[in-house]
């Protein structure tokens, strides 16, 4: 390995490529969990002692701000693009992450352009996001408001839309323990 970096014999080649695709894996990885609120894999794909804001760190405490984070949108949808990775060594990279979301918002269906500013890190093997930053250009109202389901056919199921994000298990057992928390809240 050079100085800047550069792998220069064959298994540090291999080693790069292996390392790329790894890393490409997880804004993917980030934008499936987050739309089917599958928290649990979400924040497995940071680091152990993550900062969170200021002054906390762990996955704990990335769970509970993802919660909350998540819980003012009902439905999100994040589509991922154009995906730069940097390596500063052969353990650490940055990366730039176009995103196009869209968010059903209490009163509108948001639909943005935002970028995800990344750093990563290869811990016992694993690549995993160390710090995740993110840049709006814009959020905006949609104006046509899709409506669960969607794009179904009456009586038929063809092509399985209106599906989603139902049909994650997660999206359901995410939505019971926010609702329980509430109900729990608004008991006392």
């Amino acid at each position: 390995m050079t100085a800047n970096g550069s792998p220069q014999t064959l298994d540090e080649r291999i080693d790069r490529l292996e390392s790329l695709d790894s890393i490409r894996q997880l804004p993917h990885r980030y934008a499936l969990a987050v739309d089917t609120r599958n928290i649990d894999v979400l924040v497995e794909l940071f680091v152990e002692d993550v900062q969170v804001g200021k002054g906390l760190s762990g996955r704990e405490a990335l769970k509970q701000w993802f919660t909350q984070a998540l819980s003012q949108a009902r439905t999100t949808i994040h589509f991922v693009g154009n995906h730069i990775i940097d390596f500063e060594s052969a353990d650490r990279a940055r990366g730039v992450v176009y995103c196009r979301d869209e968010a059903e918002r209490p009163t509108d269906w948001g639909v943005g352009y935002l970028q995800y500013w990344d750093s990563y890190v290869r811990r016992d093997g694993r690549w995993y996001f160390e710090r995740r930053r993110f840049h709006r250009w814009f959020m905006v109202d949609a104006l046509t408001r899709p409506s669960h389901g969607a794009g179904v056919i009456e009586g038929s199921k063809i092509l399985g839309t209106g599906l989603l994000p139902d049909a994650w298990p997660s999206w359901g057992e995410f939505w019971k323990r926010v609702n329980e928390k509430r109900a729990n809240e608004e008991n006392r």
